[in-house]
């Protein structure tokens, strides 16, 4: 009997050892290092949902067979030199540069060796991101948003809902200046065959926004055009208050600013684009090469009013804006 018992005790300590050395031997999982210009709200939770969904179309489950760290800049850009070197450092698998120009060109500079998928809202091409879309070469590839290419139209419907406003204020974030510069030329160009002027306004914090406001006010411009941003996407709510408070029209390339009661927004859908760049991550996660993925561009964009702020600002919509809006809120 005691001899038993040794064995039994014997072999639980075997399997024990194996145990251990077992999960020892066992791969790490690969790691991505996903890095967002905004911070863990819900608008930007609901981009990582589905980015997890476009992982999950490749096989990849989060903390199954895949590792994703979450870097939230909040705005602070100034952190992506630091942050990019030290996620090189640790070699992760894969760099995804979620809805910042700065965080793609912050990573291209710090790796040419790791791949990175970028979601970007302007032409990769002229950023020097990638050679081209069809073919991008090196270890960059991803998604363009095309948010700033759409300033044109979205200044052309803010003009048509408010004819009579012959001044245009122009919101941009002095410390995101990279994905500006292209916003600013597309609503400058396409300002003056409209007989627009435009005042370019700065806020890079929540009370440099209220500032922007007060400014308008005591100015009397009466429209807005707030240029694609996290920082900006982040605070639908405050932006909408502010804008009705002093009655300011105001467009945003956010359907969120529209849901909370701005006046209306236009822009890519980014539920998809997300997705993709969730795809992209996968598929690169299996063995592809970024520079064998084509840079994938939104197709799809959507016109949102909110017809109740409309009328609590004495703005009539003309019929022909609310046969071509893709949702009217009432």
């Amino acid at each position: 009997m005691m001899m038993r018992r040794r064995q039994f005790i014997a072999g639980l300590g075997s399997a024990a050892a194996w145990s251990i050395s077992a999960r020892a031997q066992q791969p790490a999982l690969p790691v991505v290092g996903f890095v967002s210009a905004g911070s863990a709200d819900a608008f930007w939770m609901a981009n990582v949902a589905a980015f997890r969904a476009g992982l999950r179309d490749n096989g990849y489950v989060e903390g199954q067979n895949v590792s994703v760290e979450y870097n939230w800049l909040e705005g602070h850009f100034d952190r992506l030199p630091a942050l990019m070197s030290e996620l090189v450092r640790r070699r992760v698998t894969v760099i995804v540069a979620s809805g910042t120009v700065a965080g793609a060109l912050a990573a291209k500079a710090a790796t040419t060796t790791i791949p990175i998928v970028f979601g970007v809202n302007d032409n990769p091409v002229h950023l020097g991101l990638v050679a081209s879309l069809a073919r991008p070469g090196g270890n960059l590839t991803g998604f363009n948003f095309f948010s700033q290419e759409a300033v044109p139209k979205r200044l052309s419907l803010l003009h048509e809902l408010v004819p009579k406003i012959n001044r245009v204020a122009v919101l941009i974030n002095p410390s995101n200046l990279v994905a500006s510069e292209t916003a600013l030329r597309e609503a400058q160009n396409a300002a003056s065959p409209m007989g627009l002027s435009i005042d370019i306004l700065k806020a890079s914090t929540s009370r440099e926004i209220d500032e922007v406001f007060a400014t308008m006010a005591r100015q009397q411009i009466g429209a807005l055009l707030i240029v694609g941003d996290s920082f900006f996407g982040g605070r639908p709510v405050q932006l909408a208050t502010l804008a009705a408070r002093h009655g300011i029209a105001t467009s945003s390339n956010m359907r969120e600013f529209v849901r909370v009661g701005g006046l209306m927004s236009y822009g890519p859908d980014l539920v998809e684009p997300n997705r993709q760049i969730g795809v992209y991550t996968g598929r690169i996660l299996k063995g592809e090469k970024p520079a064998d993925l084509p840079v994938l561009q939104s197709t799809k964009f959507e016109f949102i009013i909110n017809a109740q702020t409309a009328r609590a600002l004495g703005i009539e919509v003309p019929s022909g804006l609310l046969a071509a809006a893709d949702e009217v809120i009432e």
